[in-house]
């Protein structure tokens, strides 16, 4: 009984260089879909666990990006789930003190874009930073086309009230008030 497999260097460099390639992508994306390094890091360093576990049984015709993201938003979603894992929210950031004026659009685009929920968070992140088309967002959401425009807008219209409140010494509520 003879197994034709590929050497084993050879699936390994592939992998490695893989790696070398994009796990910076990975880890900011990670970042933009959670708004913490640290926990970009895990996410980056579980995205690739499972990249390197299935690496043998992926498809190289189909995009092994798409693979990855599709782990990555996965694993985002899943890990914002755990009740450890929950946040609360504050009114003021604690670095809005510290910060000067002209970093302050970052973070306030960082603080909206954390306030999100975890489907819009992933829609708008994977539309507008990945710059992923509507049908390829919906694959690797698991979701429809419909659903990813829905999400993707919600988001940026949260995303918009959010900003402006910012602007205008409002608080960030993440709704409308009534």
């Amino acid at each position: 009984m003879v197994a034709v497999t590929r050497a084993e260097p050879d699936w390994e460099r592939e992998f490695a260089d893989y790696v070398a390639a994009r796990s910076r992508l990975l880890c900011t994306t990670a970042y933009l879909l959670c708004g913490d390094w640290h926990r970009a890091e895990d996410l980056t360093q579980t995205t690739l666990t499972k990249l390197y576990l299935a690496w043998r049984r992926i498809d190289r015709r189909e995009s092994v990006d798409a693979y990855a993201r599709r782990v990555l938003v996965r694993a985002a979603i899943d890990e914002g789930r755990r009740p450890w894992r929950r946040e609360r929210a504050t009114e003021l950031l604690p670095e809005a003190a510290a910060r000067p004026d002209h970093a302050g659009d970052r973070v306030d685009l960082l603080a909206a874009l954390a306030a999100l929920p975890a489907r819009q968070r992933a829609a708008v992140v994977l539309r507008y930073w990945s710059d992923l088309g509507i049908a390829e967002t919906a694959q690797v959401l698991g979701v429809t086309p419909g659903t990813v425009k829905s999400s993707s807008s919600k988001g940026l219209a949260a995303l918009r009230e959010a900003l402006q409140d910012s602007r205008t010494g409002g608080t960030m509520t993440g709704g409308r008030d009534g």
